[in-house]
């Protein structure tokens, strides 16, 4: 069932699509291709993954390729973007991944895949309170000779983040956008400088070699890559808050998708022209994280670095919003459909956003922040618990999650236009969410075999089975619940997955009675 004609009368009436009333159901025509775009982008944190994710994965798995990598992962998900976004058009629910799911999968798949959401892009968001705060406390020890524990501005961050989820998502989307922008402009500037003073190799492409990607570090590397466009896949759950879901989502997921994946592609080749393509991975293991800046330094000058160092702190701040919006969203759709307690599916106030979800999340980042900050016995400026414990852990927790769920979401595709003898006329489509579905499977694999590298434990630490089992523990006991609801209420069962249609459905049945 397409919901188009039921949006197109929302609009025109300017009201609400459910008869139950305002509070359960998002507030429409609140964003716009533009507001959306940004919304979006903001979650892939361009500038952490710049100064973070890259040097990483140069230095720890050794592999020069890694422009080539995202060129390669660019291709897998846009592949996969073309049936999620065409399901889009058919499907608009805050949902987003578990309504997919279940209207292709069924609404016992539908349950699973929304607890596998929900914990997953709660680790995403909680985890980077670690490395947020820390990058906080360091700017206050550089610029203001101040000592300040990590998890006094993390959960600084939590209460700020938790404000802003319960305004309008278009104020949300002006703080994500001036953020995003500004981020944006100094990374293609350290692009631009760098290829301007190239290293002694000057600009050689032997980063694009496909012999660069040989080794055994090559699948732990995609791991780390794909979780760097983790947020592109975001645009569905703002479906019910756009005009023209229907056009709006998956344009903006396919122009996300290009965009990050040109964007990171240069920025990390910029990183091989600047030291040299033999000397990235030496440098990237000797500065870690610093390398960026360190470039920076010697081409553009302290004050450039200083406002990097700045706006690598405000980005990762957009980023926690964008992912504390989407929990918020996730919890909502779940609420409003018997998966979580239905107080979460309402709206508050005048706003429009979902309150409730945004107020669960704000407790359990907080509740897990200063779980770790109880734990750490690390002295203050020790990145050891924050980044390489909170940020490691939980990011790669929810990068797993995110990754399995697009795979689920690929098979739902093509069993969707089946069910519906669209096979034919969509076969483009459902061929390439097949060949998505078996590339991210295999990128699944290499990320559970590989969790002990990806977290920085021990081949025999119980970390490399205990935190991908957070994720195998969601969806085990969100088959359950999906069972347990099917067989005790069969209709609400029925509608996991369909939102607002639901409601329609239900106002139908009784006018017809």
């Amino acid at each position: 069932m397409t919901t188009g004609s039921s949006n197109a009368s929302r609009a025109a009436a300017g009201g609400i699509s459910t008869y139950l009333g305002q509070e359960r159901a998002l507030r429409a025509d609140r964003l716009g291709a533009g507001g959306l775009l940004l919304s979006v982008l903001a979650a892939t944190a361009p500038l952490m993954v710049v100064a973070g994710v890259m040097p990483t994965t140069f230095a720890v798995m050794g592999i020069v390729g890694q422009p080539l990598l995202f060129v390669v992962l660019g291709v897998v998900l846009v592949l996969f973007s073309v049936g999620y976004a065409e399901m889009s058009r058919h499907v608009h629910n805050a949902g987003a991944f578990y309504a997919y799911i279940s209207r292709g999968l069924g609404g016992t798949a539908g349950a699973s895949a929304a607890l596998v959401a929900l914990a997953a892009y709660s680790a995403l968001q909680v985890g980077i309170y670690g490395i947020f705060g820390f990058e906080v406390s360091n700017l206050f020890a550089t610029y203001a000779d101040v000592q300040l524990a990590w998890w006094i501005p993390a959960l600084a961050a939590v209460a700020v983040v938790g404000l802003l989820g319960w305004l309008k998502i278009d104020v949300n989307a002006r703080v994500l956008g001036v953020l995003l922008v500004v981020e944006v402009i100094l990374v293609v500037i350290f692009d631009v400088a760098s290829i301007a003073d190239p290293a002694k190799q000057g600009l050689s492409l032997h980063a694009f070699n496909p012999d660069t990607l040989t080794g055994a570090g090559v699948g732990t590397a995609l791991c780390f890559c794909i979780a760097a466009f983790t947020g592109f896949e975001q645009a569905p759950v703002y479906a019910e808050e756009t005009s023209r879901p229907h056009v709006l989502v998956p344009r903006v997921m396919l122009l996300a998708v290009g965009f990050v994946t040109v964007f990171f592609a240069l920025s990390s080749w910029a990183y091989t022209v600047a030291t040299g393509p033999s000397a990235i991975v030496g440098a990237a293991q000797k500065q870690s994280a610093g390398l960026l800046f360190s470039l920076t330094e010697s081409r553009l000058g302290s004050t450039f670095t200083d406002v990097l160092h700045v706006l690598f702190v405000t980005g990762m701040f957009a980023a926690l919003l964008s992912f504390h919006n989407v929990v918020a969203r996730y919890a909502f759709a779940m609420g409003r459909e018997g998966l979580l307690p239905r107080t979460f599916g309402r709206t508050t106030g005048t706003s429009g956003a979902p309150g409730t979800g945004s107020l669960l999340q704000t407790v359990v980042s907080a509740v897990v922040v200063i779980a770790f900050a109880v734990a750490d016995d690390k002295p203050t400026g020790d990145p050891t618990a924050p980044v390489l414990q909170l940020f490691t852990w939980l990011g790669n927790i929810g990068a797993l999650g995110v990754i399995l769920l697009m795979a689920a979401a690929s098979v739902s595709v093509i069993v969707f236009f089946a069910r519906r003898g669209a096979a034919g006329a969509q076969a483009g489509r459902l061929v390439t969410s097949a060949l998505a579905a078996v590339a991210l499977l295999v990128i699944a694999g290499y990320t559970v075999k590989d969790f002990d590298v990806l977290v920085g434990a021990g081949p025999d630490s119980a970390l490399s089975w205990a935190l991908p089992g957070i994720i195998g523990l969601a969806l085990v006991v969100g088959l359950v619940q999906g069972l347990l609801l099917r067989s005790r209420s069969p209709e609400a069962h029925a509608r996991i997955g369909l939102g607002n249609e639901a409601f329609q459905l239900d106002k139908a049945a009784q006018e017809a009675s």
